[in-house]
């Protein structure tokens, strides 16, 4: 008996540069970024004071007003894509059904915003002050707690926590369920909302962001020579996941399929890619395997591309030591670029936009790709998008602590 296929058949997508499908699209095809001045508070004494944050996101269109007061912004992003999502499947969970209807949505961080603000109270008015609700607001598994219990779904349910490779390892691990004949339906990806004083500081005394200040639309500019490091992002992404056969006899709208899923670790440096790209080669030969697929026949790369100095190198390395010859040839586009870096969010909206990309047969571009690196020197569709015949595509998501996760995408075919 072969593996279950697993098809996508809902996207849900709050991001940096829009809410919602068709607007994320368009405006991603228009190399329009979302990155500008940090607004939530003052960053006199940052060096970073770029960010990518949501605009014009209204949580009561989505949840019930009391309910989105016990919940940190990350999990009000990832119930607002769970409905988007929800909807454009056009799934209902019902009681027949519920058992086999699982969530796995992560975070990288989570509910960072609560924390500061709950920790502020507490020094300044002392332990009795602190919210009844601050713990369930915060714990990042209470995102697919509350979409379980929004949407019905008493299947498996779990977070995910593996830094900037959250999403494809959430998303990886959700296909995995459905496969094993654990669920039918998974509602799956990642959340995050993390644009705050700590985490800004924090990032910004690794000097992990960059400092191009001044033009933040053009500071996100990964494999670009003057790179100089990631832009915070913000939103979360939402795939809603189903057995074939279980969509087709529902009459769903298939989006895409997702073929594969792979994953490894550098076991190298808390914070720094392996000096080779070997991790990154392993996570992607393994999805390959995985999907049944051959290097040959990737038509498109999602790559990870945060705009740091080692991670845009060396994950050009690891493609064309997976890829050889054939590596100058594959179109490659960081949408980092436009979005920031979403961290646990990233692989989520990334993956959104590779299904589109197969959907739409266009490739998305880099934009701010105009100081060619000798060492980055690979086809990044740079600063416009490209129309192509995609039929396989991958999306690579690299973490802290070494931790490296690649989905495979395939244009459905009946």
């Amino acid at each position: 008996m072969g593996k279950r296929r697993v098809v996508v058949t809902g996207i849900g997508i709050i991001s940096p540069i829009g809410i919602g499908i068709k607007e994320n699209w368009n405006d991603l095809l228009a190399g329009k970024s979302g990155i500008d001045k940090i607004s939530k508070f003052d960053t006199t004494d940052f060096s970073c004071k770029i960010a990518g944050e949501v605009k014009d996101f209204d949580p009561h269109k989505y949840i019930d007003p009391k309910e989105a007061k016990k919940m940190d912004t990350f999990i009000q992003y990832a119930l607002a894509a769970s409905c988007m999502a929800m909807e454009d499947s056009g799934l209902k969970i019902s009681d027949e059904i519920a058992e086999m209807a699982g969530v796995i949505v992560g975070s990288g961080i989570g509910g960072m915003p609560l924390i500061e603000k709950n920790y502020k109270i507490y020094l300044e008015k002392g332990p009795k002050r602190i919210s009844p609700f601050f713990i369930p607001q915060v714990i990042i598994n209470l995102a697919p707690g509350q979409i379980a219990m929004m949407f019905n779904a008493k299947g498996p349910n779990s977070s995910v926590v593996t830094a900037c490779a959250t999403s494809n390892h959430s998303i990886g691990e959700a296909f995995r369920t459905i496969q094993r004949e654990e669920a039918d339906v998974m509602i799956t990806g990642g959340s995050e909302s993390v644009i705050t004083p700590l985490a800004i500081g924090g990032f910004c005394s690794m000097r992990a962001l960059s400092t191009q200040n001044e033009e933040p639309s053009k500071a996100s500019r990964p494999f670009d020579l003057k790179r100089d490091g990631f832009i915070m992002g913000e939103g979360s992404g939402i795939l809603i996941l189903e057995e074939l056969e279980f969509a087709k006899k529902r009459g769903a709208r298939i989006r895409g399929e997702l073929i594969g899923y792979g994953q490894s670790c550098d076991a190298y440096h808390m914070t720094s890619p392996s000096i080779d790209g070997e991790g990154a080669v392993r996570c992607m030969a393994s999805t390959l395997k995985d999907a049944g697929v051959k290097p040959e026949e990737v038509d498109y790369i999602n790559a990870h591309g945060t705009s740091t100095p080692l991670n845009d190198k060396f994950e050009t390395i690891a493609i064309k030591k997976l890829f050889g010859e054939r590596a100058s040839s594959i179109p490659i586009s960081s949408t980092k670029s436009m979005t920031g870096h979403l961290l646990g969010a990233s692989g989520a909206i990334e993956a959104i936009y590779t299904i589109l990309a197969l959907e739409n047969q266009e490739v998305p571009p880099t934009i701010n790709y105009e100081y060619p690196d000798p060492e980055c020197d690979l086809d990044y569709v740079p600063n416009k998008p490209r129309k192509a015949k995609i039929k396989v595509a991958l999306s690579n998501s690299f973490g802290f602590g070494g931790t490296n996760a690649c989905l495979a995408f395939k244009k459905y075919e009946k």
